[in-house]
């Protein structure tokens, strides 16, 4: 049966997101919300909305413990609302395959990965593993880190500092650390786990040789149930603070032919090695000096980033998502998504993410209500957001992510 009512299990700018594409398809549509988020705006975007969990004003201050991260409770009101599918954003329980196969089990199409794809890219250190096997370079790393700090000083030294500290599941910079002295070893690995443990629910962490001069270049992929797998060229998101991406652009201005080419090989490559469905992103770090490529990770769900690729190659990721699970073959008219061969670059993108902070305490995430708001206009600029708006309360549970402007500049418009 067709995919007739989506429940985004998600909320804010990536749940309007997907509300819109939705929309657009004739989609029926579910939000969730928590108790902290009941005035929030992708509530009232949707067909229906329902509570999830107790909130944190009625349950010990957990935040989306018992929310947006109970997978009970999204699947509660999945089958409450009638919805057919579910479609994670990202963030929360977008790269849970425990959550895929929950909805596996209770007949709802989850809109991403198969869970085992999931399971085997969803650890950094054995999607490293699968890159060697398939001759995707890799930077040199070690194995998941031991108890022993003794073993672990070893490990580093084998390396050769300075090294970078990484959480093993997980993304968006957490857990992560650069380490120059052997001395701070110790203290960073603390630190991270506990990072880490927070973030993602397991304390697992490795090492990785850190590239000075790097440059992180990602690439955007999607795969069909058919077997068959595009990328849509790449994106930078070397603009970064703290180990979080705050400026993206698409594509990577700093690539020739012949690199864009065996970056998109190397990303495909690792696509049909795990028959990935859906839409993915697989990252690299690119050494400034040598012009080499490292594999780092994929993350088996929807990017923040994703809008400069729309922009810049015509193609809706987020319809295609549904298409696809809703098995349209890629390359053909129903899917939305080109052949291989009439994919095209059309212009340059940047996204710029807005959040809110507080310039007093080193920019660090704030919180509060925004009492006026007046949103960027002209040629070329597409806005995406889910509390940038006069009124809007910001909470301390949820990313301080705002607003997404892209802006599209030097098309081809065909007269």
């Amino acid at each position: 049966m067709p995919i007739s009512k989506i429940l985004v299990a998600n909320r804010s700018e990536i749940a309007i997101r997907v509300f819109r594409a939705a929309n657009e398809l004739g989609l029926k549509t579910v939000a969730i919300w928590a108790e902290e988020d009941k005035l929030a705006l992708h509530r009232f975007k949707a067909d229906e909305s329902y509570q999830v969990g107790r909130g944190p004003h009625l349950s010990r201050d957990l935040g989306p413990i018992e929310s947006y991260l109970s997978i009970e409770e999204v699947i509660r009101v999945a089958k409450l609302s009638g919805a057919d599918a579910i479609h994670p954003g990202y963030g929360l329980l977008s790269e849970s395959p425990e959550f895929a196969e929950a909805c596996a089990e209770a007949g709802i199409t989850f809109i991403g990965p198969k869970p085992e794809t999931m399971r085997q890219l969803g650890n950094k250190v054995a999607a490293r593993n699968l890159a060697i096997s398939i001759g995707v370079p890799v930077v040199p790393a070690t194995e998941p880190l031991p108890e022993d700090m003794a073993e672990v000083a070893k490990m580093a030294e084998a390396i050769g500092y300075p090294v970078m500290l990484k959480a093993s599941w997980g993304g968006g910079g957490r857990g992560m650390r650069a380490i120059r002295d052997p001395k701070d070893l110790a203290r960073e690995v603390t630190e991270a786990k506990r990072e880490a443990k927070a973030a993602f629910g397991k304390d697992e962490v490795y090492l990785e040789k850190l590239v000075e001069r790097a440059r992180h270049v990602e690439s955007q992929v999607l795969g069909d149930t058919h077997g068959n797998v595009v990328h849509l060229f790449e994106r930078d998101c070397s603009i970064q603070r703290r180990n979080q991406k705050v400026v993206e652009r698409a594509p990577a201005p700093y690539l020739n032919a012949s690199q864009r080419e065996e970056l998109a090989a190397y990303s495909k490559r690792i696509a049909e090695a795990t028959n990935y469905i859906g839409a993915g992103t697989v990252e690299y770090l690119m050494d400034a000096d040598s012009g080499k490529f490292y594999f780092i990770e994929v993350n088996p769900r929807i990017q923040v980033e994703h809008t400069v690729t729309e922009v810049v190659t015509g193609i809706d990721i987020v319809k295609a998502q549904i298409h696809i699970l809703d098995g349209y073959a890629i390359g053909t008219p129903e899917s939305g998504v080109p052949s291989q061969e009439n994919i095209r670059l059309n212009g340059h993108a940047l996204q710029c993410r807005i959040t809110t902070e507080d310039p007093e305490q080193n920019f660090i995430p704030d919180y509060g209500r925004i009492t006026a708001y007046r949103g960027a206009t002209g040629f070329g600029i597409r806005l995406d957001g889910g509390t940038a708006y006069s009124g809007a309360v910001i909470t301390r549970y949820y990313d301080p992510l705002l607003e997404k402007v892209t802006a599209l500049t030097n098309p081809v418009v065909n007269s």
